[in-house]
């Protein structure tokens, strides 16, 4: 069934909002690195706009008048020369000439030669790393303490240096002062919010509260509220559910009589048949707040996790009273205690036991009610479903003809559906269909329709989205003639036997299109819903199931593959008749009862495989061969006495690929079980 979609709390949104807001450590060590960074990047790059050079190069170059102008900053002078020079020699190259002792010029002038020096061949000829470099015009250079506002600055004058200015050193103590403290101050402010978040995280906060933190999702009422109109059908679990609105509603009307409404309830069913929504429906007609939750979302990586979500989640829902508490499939941690090769102490487990204490917790006049959803109640522990916890066991079957009508009204409320859509027709041919199912068919209708560019959805796309449903999308494989052949007269053979055997299904649609996994289908639909076969019924399904391979047989003298599936689902189906019903007058009434169905390696492992002797099991064997010879035979019987009409079958499903009911009708006559329902 469907579940219509719920707004969430708005009372949350406010408190998201606000934390977007909130101040984070991080990113005030991340703001502080950043500029940190950024003042060295500025202060490298202002460095590198200067010649750092020596006082003595500053003073030749000073004499040489080559200085524009200089702004003394303390001991430091930041200036310009009025044409970049080239850079003095390095002492340690000077040594290692003077030890090679290499002839060096050193008469002529500086001054004259660097004008001549980027024009001589020889020193074109030079490699790169031995050419002189030129400084930048701007440089900084360290002056000398003593006497330098008196000797110095009147020997710059003379040598013609224009601009000179004195600028008094930045003092720089206060704001380093106040940059430690603001250090100092984050430092603490940052430590306090460490110790907060360590002190949160030990009580199921800070870093891991999202862990430790219930995830059960709150829904409220008040938006889109779901009631009992909004779950077609299950009247009769509707009516169970009942008493517990009514004790959310008006708790004082059972406690004044002394009366105790169970603590839990729980809904047992086959997947799709709209457990969840039954439980919304509660919350929605008692008008409370309901928490969802599914079963595997307690445990995770930490140990302890899945008890200290149980903790969190009934604590808000007790915090939330009165309110509706879902657990979805539960038996992911509620399985029996004690079973498996790991034995009995793990988190699973722990996790089980602390959902017993808090059940148990509740007192007598607690408003919230605890529902779980399980499709495998024979696993779940014993001590889960002992009066005092889940107290009440609800079953959530497929629904029945009447519902399944109203499903189809349901889902197709937002359907454009044509006049000629039959729903009543369509729920007769869906028996064994969940809610969950017949949304699915719905939906595959609408898709179908739309991709055709129709407007409304007719009822030829109700059957189109049934067959698919059932029977499997069509495949694009090509099949030979010879496979053809082959398939027609095995589905022809299945259908023949469907249709003049008394006690099987009717058939619907016969087609040899590859479909699914199968290349052929024989589609059955009963007319009405059966909970007890007999074994007269079983019998001729048995010799359906059979014909298929009888016809290969009879046609084409010989068996082929495509039969895998038919013997498989026979042979399942007569060991069940002789080891869980008593169909065998050779064992009689005796249950040879063994599991298909293995829950727990470690209790099968425990227990025997099977509580009988061998010579019973070969006697168990030589019965199911028995009857599925049996079913062989009547299935050989009756096509032979009927080979025309499996002859038209097979020719029509050649030609045609599919034929339906009423086009089997014109072929070969009505059906005997047609004939029989009518008489009944």
């Amino acid at each position: 069934m469907p579940e219509t979609p719920v707004t969430p709390d708005p009372s949350q949104k406010p408190e998201r909002s606000r934390a977007r807001f909130q101040f984070s450590p991080t990113v005030g060590w991340v703001v502080i690195l950043a500029l940190l960074v950024g003042w060295v990047l500025v202060s490298q790059w202002a460095a590198s706009e200067r010649s750092e050079i020596i006082y003595s190069f500053f003073d030749a170059q000073v004499r040489a008048r080559n200085v524009q102008s200089i702004d003394v900053h303390g001991q430091i002078g930041y200036g310009e020369f009025v044409e970049a020079p080239l850079a003095p020699p390095d002492p340690k190259n000077a040594n290692d000439s003077d030890s090679a002792k290499e002839p060096k010029d050193t008469t002529a002038e500086p001054a004259a030669n660097s004008k001549e020096e980027p024009t001589s061949p020889s020193r074109e000829s030079k490699a790169e790393g031995d050419a002189p470099k030129r400084l930048k015009k701007k440089f900084v250079v360290t002056l000398p303490s003593d006497k330098l506002e008196t000797e110095l600055v009147r020997a710059w004058r003379e040598h013609g240096v224009e601009d000179i200015t004195f600028t008094p050193p930045a003092n720089y103590s206060d704001l380093l002062l106040l940059v430690w403290l603001g250090l100092l101050i984050f430092l603490v402010v940052g430590g306090w919010n460490m110790a907060r978040r360590a002190r949160d995280q030990m009580l199921g906060g800070g870093m891991l509260s999202g862990v430790l933190r219930s995830p059960a999702r709150r829904y409220e009422t008040s938006d889109a509220r779901i009631t009992f109109k909004d779950v077609a059908g299950l009247g009769n679990v509707k009516r169970d559910l009942q008493e517990i609105v009514d004790f959310l509603r008006d708790p004082t009307k059972f406690l004044r009589l002394g009366a105790r409404v169970p603590k839990g309830v729980l809904l047992m069913g086959p997947p799709g048949t709209g457990k969840t929504l039954l439980a919304k429906a509660v919350a929605g007609e008692a008008g409370v707040p309901f928490f969802s939750i599914n079963g595997s979302e307690f445990i995770q990586l930490f140990v302890g996790v899945g008890a200290g979500r149980v903790r969190d989640m009934f604590q808000t829902a007790q915090a939330a009273a009165p309110a509706i508490l879902f657990i979805d499939e539960i038996d992911a941690v509620g399985r029996e205690r004690g079973a498996g090769l790991g034995g009995g102490h793990d988190e699973r487990e722990q996790t089980l036991n602390q959902i017993l204490s808090e059940m148990d917790g509740f007192s007598p006049t607690s408003t919230v009610i605890v529902l779980a959803a399980t499709n495998r109640p024979d696993v779940l522990d014993p001590a889960l479903l002992r009066p005092g916890r889940f107290d009440r066991h609800i079953t959530v079957d497929r629904p029945t003809l009447q519902g399944r009508r109203e499903l189809f009204d349901v889902h197709a409320r937002k359907v454009p559906v044509a006049e000629d859509v039959d729903f009543e027709r369509l729920a007769r041919a869906t028996v064994g269909m969940t809610g969950a199912d017949i949304r699915n068919l719905v939906n595959e209708a609408a898709l179908w329709a739309a991709r055709r560019n129709d407007v409304l959805v007719h009822m030829a796309d109700f059957e189109y989205a049934r067959d698919k449903v059932l029977m499997g999308a069509a495949r694009e494989d090509v099949l030979t003639e010879k496979e053809k052949r082959i398939t027609a007269y095995h589905e022809a053979g299945h259908a023949l036997l469907a249709w003049l055997t008394p006690g099987c299904d009717r058939v619907h649609k016969v087609t040899i299109l590859p479909r699914g996994q199968a290349l052929g289908v024989t589609q059955l639909v009963p007319e009405e819903e059966r909970y007890n076969l007999s074994q007269h019924d079983l019998q001729a399904r048995l010799a359906m199931l059979l014909a298929g391979r009888a016809a290969e047989k009879l046609k084409l003298d010989q068996f082929s593959a495509g039969a895998e599936s038919d013997l498989q689902l026979a042979t399942r189906l007569a060991r069940r008749m002789v080891t869980h019903w008593g169909m065998s007058e050779r064992l009689g009434p005796v249950a040879y009862h063994i599991s298909e169905d293995h829950p727990f390696l470690g209790r099968e492992i425990a227990q025997h495989a099977r509580q009988f002797s061998e010579h019973t099991a070969q006697v168990i064997d030589e019965e199911v061969e028995k009857i599925l010879h049996a079913a062989e035979d009547l299935a050989q019987r009756t096509l032979q006495q009927h080979a025309a009409k499996l002859d038209d079958l097979a020719e029509a499903l050649l030609e045609r690929e599919a034929i339906d009911d009423a086009e089997i009708t014109n072929l070969i006559g009505p059906s005997v079980n047609a004939i029989r329902q009518r008489k009944d």
